[in-house]
């Protein structure tokens, strides 16, 4: 059937070498002639797109050399090959034929056995490099099919390994997808300042977002007679929920001291967020005490988003607090318990912050 035959394209200036070729072709071929350069370049982005062209060399205004140079010079028809024939039989007229791009380079007078030999096996080679290509691009997507779905594993077992600690405490809820939300868009409003763009470079930015539900890992190893307690804990009490910080870093180094690394992103941010989240920019905090820029970035961005979350919901021992109040203590503390870059920050898109509250808000839980 014609419309399964392989299609040649014949350029030639002399109307017998097109009668010759076409007589040749006809029978097992799709063939094309032009006889002109600039003709050629025309249809040959015409469909059915030429799979082979047979190229004259010697021809008026525009040469066959110059012919394939332009075709190779354009990605729609760079990957064609080009065979061409010539009475030219100069080594370096073959030598500049090949040079330009071309597949091969036939003598004139053609010998038909020759010819159609040669046509066949570019044909074939061409037909090849499709087929490796089309492989290429379908393994390619299976690859990225795949990556995307090593991704949303893991970024689901992220969150069951942290739902352990958060489960315990049931007023919680959906605050994990909540604050790595929060996190991702400070982090994100901040990226474009010079002081913080080498750190929170687009991929660090995903590895935030991702290792954000980590913070509270540490609650694993507190009681649950202090982690449930309604009442205010005593001092005694809270002296042991501090060491979630503690619990949550020594946890994720082990993972690291077994993994023999500690140069991952997503590891490395949780450790700091886990151990760090709860220091003050005063140096007010727990549990080292850091002050200012001591404390490392990612645990600046993650106070502010866990505190907001608290703040706006229901506990058992407080009411949600509505976004404006939320937002009003969040700036007094500024320059105590908060980075001022990172309050500025989400002064800047604090509108979100309820959208986001909203999107994952707790079952019959109010937020505000």
């Amino acid at each position: 059937m014609q419309e399964n035959r392989s299609t040649i394209l014949v350029v030639d200036d002399t109307p017998d070498n097109l009668m010759l070729l076409n007589g040749l072709l006809r029978d097992k071929y799709r063939v094309k002639v032009a006889n002109h350069g600039e003709v050629a370049l025309r249809l040959v982005l015409a469909d059915p797109r030429p799979d082979l062209i047979l190229l004259d060399v010697m021809m008026p205004d525009m040469n066959g050399y110059e012919v394939c140079t332009k075709l190779k010079e354009n990605q729609e028809t760079e990957d064609i090959p080009v065979i061409f024939l010539t009475a030219k039989t100069a080594i370096e007229d073959e030598e500049e034929g090949f040079s330009v791009g071309g597949a091969d380079y036939i003598s004139k007078p053609i010998i038909p056995s020759i010819l159609l030999a040669r046509v066949q096996t570019q044909l074939a080679l061409k037909a090849a490099q499709v087929f490796l290509k089309n492989q290429n691009q379908y393994l390619e997507h299976l690859v990225q099919e795949r990556t995307r779905e090593l991704a949303h594993l893991q970024q689901a077992t992220i969150l069951a390994m942290a739902s352990l600690a958060e489960t315990r405490d049931n007023e919680t809820g959906k605050h994990l997808r909540r604050t790595q939300h929060f996190v991702a868009l400070l982090a994100l409003e901040l990226s474009d300042d010079p002081r913080f763009s080498d750190e929170l470079t687009p991929a660090n930015i995903q590895w935030l977002y991702k290792s954000a539900p980590m913070h509270d890992i540490g609650k694993v190893g507190v009681p649950d007679h202090i982690l449930l307690k309604p009442g205010k804990l005593t001092d005694e009490e809270f002296n042991l929920m501090k060491m979630h910080t503690v619990y949550g870093r020594d946890v994720i180094t082990s993972v690291e001291s077994y993994l023999g690394t500690k140069e991952d992103k997503f590891l490395h941010y949780a450790r700091e967020i886990a151990y760090s989240h709860q220091e003050k920019w005063d140096g007010s905090g727990y549990p080292q005490g850091l002050k200012g820029e001591d404390i490392p970035l990612s645990a600046r961005l993650m106070a502010v988003a866990d505190v907001y979350d608290a703040l706006v919901s229901k506990r058992v021992y407080k009411p949600a607090f509505s976004h404006e109040d939320a937002m009003s203590i969040i700036v007094k503390g500024s320059g105590s318990h908060f980075d001022p870059s990172v309050v500025g920050a989400l002064l800047r898109i604090q509108k979100s912050f309820p959208d986001i509250s909203l999107l994952f808000a707790d079952d019959e839980i109010e937020h505000h």
